[in-house]
């Protein structure tokens, strides 16, 4: 009663493989699936377990014969993944089954199993570290975000201008037609929250006016259907308020946090974007390393994997039904570069017992306790309940293998 099984395709890490189960493992399934029914199933007129297999087998005939696929479907899986000694990725699909009574079964198996990554070179690679320089522009830019982030908005009198918030009622007609009821928006204009025609209309009104004019919807338009159309709008101008931004001084530094000066807030502000260049610096460089490690080291990625990998990012941006097929469109090949990246992350650790070990954990997590003046027990507790003591091991894994590998490798700072 030999399962027979005879390879059909091979793509990467995809296999199809045609699976026939002879008639007598089919009768010997049933069989066992009966005889299972037959000791549990409740029959009236009969003792629990005492119905006769020909009543049990004309009553539940359809429950047995599913029972029976099931499981020799199940068997055949398992002996092929035991017989050719293949680590799976994930659940194998079953197709074209055909399972007729007096014929052998017979499916296609569809496969894909676990990458097998040799990473024969990871040395020799030439690395560009950009320069991590802030300029006095960048912390110019900063403080004024600051500035902005301490505007107020005042009510004026005047028609409004670009960068004003106003609050309106627009309503909208086919052309020709006269606008009917309309409904309030707040916007800030000159901020892509109206078409350009709205927004010029709105800035022919002073406060309390109400104006009326064709406008033409934008060629690329979100909604296609109204693209290029010339409608009738009428606004009617409620409030019009205008962003008043604090002086840059010492007294706004004591205002937006513990800095006595202006001169101390701008020294906190170049430290802190000095931090993050250099993290992104050393962020560019692994993933210039990796991108190297991974073009002179090819491998397969399981569709699947790629495909789970979009789905829990797709639910954890709660993106909408409707455009979760256009996300997936965009996101697939970022998907499938953080997964070659951990997968040579971790063959490279595994590998050269870089994973992280508990002496470094401790440490880590006392590192941790020491800036924050708590206990080391605590700080565990409070990782592992978060779940977040697997990201810490993580992180301190893919650190020990970007030092290793930077140790191999030739990686010069840009002028």
């Amino acid at each position: 009663m030999k399962i027979e099984f005879t390879p059909r395709s091979s793509e990467g890490v995809e296999r199809h493989i045609q699976v026939s189960v002879p008639v007598e493992a089919v009768k010997d399934a049933e069989e066992k699936a009966a005889r299972r029914y037959a000791s549990t199933v409740r029959l009236p007129g009969f003792r629990p377990g005492k119905a006769p297999a020909t009543v049990v087998r004309k009553k539940f005939g359809e429950a047995i014969r599913q029972e029976a696929l099931e499981s020799l479907v199940r068997e055949a899986y398992q002996e092929f993944v035991e017989k050719e000694s293949i680590k799976v990725a994930a659940q194998p699909h079953v197709h074209d089954l055909k399972f007729e009574e007096g014929k052998p079964l017979t499916f296609e198996l569809h496969l894909e199993l676990r990458p097998t990554i040799n990473l024969a070179r990871t040395n020799g690679f030439r690395i560009k570290r950009p320069n991590a320089a802030v300029t006095d522009e960048q912390v110019t830019q900063q403080l004024e975000q600051i500035r902005d982030e301490k505007a107020t908005w005042t009510p004026v009198t005047e028609k409004p201008q670009p960068g004003d918030m106003v609050n309106v009622e627009i309503a909208t007609a086919a052309s020709g037609d006269q606008a009917g009821e309309g409904k309030s928006y707040p916007l800030v204009l000159g901020a892509g929250q109206a078409i350009a025609g709205i927004e010029e209309l709105i800035m022919t009104a002073a406060p309390g006016e109400t104006v009326e004019r064709p406008v033409k919807w934008p060629e690329d338009f979100p909604d296609e259907a109204q693209r290029g159309q010339t409608k009738t709008v009428r606004i009617t101008l409620n409030e019009v308020k205008r962003k008043s931004a604090p002086t840059l001084d010492d007294a706004l530094a004591r205002e937006v946090g513990d800095f006595e000066s202006l001169d101390a807030l701008k020294s906190a502000v170049r430290t802190d974007l000095q931090r993050h260049a250099e993290q992104e610096v050393e962020a560019n460089v692994r993933q210039q390393l990796i991108d190297q490690i991974i073009s002179a080291n090819a491998f397969d990625v399981p569709r699947s994997w790629v495909q789970q990998f979009v789905q829990n990012y797709a639910e954890a941006y709660q993106i909408p039904e409707d455009q979760r097929e256009q996300f997936a469109d965009e996101f697939r090949s970022m998907a499938e570069r953080q997964i070659r990246r951990d997968l040579v992350i971790e063959t490279i650790a595994e590998k050269e017992g870089l994973t992280a070990t508990e002496k470094e954990l401790d440490a880590r997590i006392s590192e941790m306790a020491d800036k924050r003046g708590a206990n080391p027990g605590q700080i565990y507790a409070q990782l592992e309940k978060s779940g977040r003591l697997k990201e810490m091991e993580r992180s301190i894994t893919e650190e020990n293998v970007f030092k290793w590998l930077l140790g191999r490798n030739d990686v010069s700072t840009d002028a």
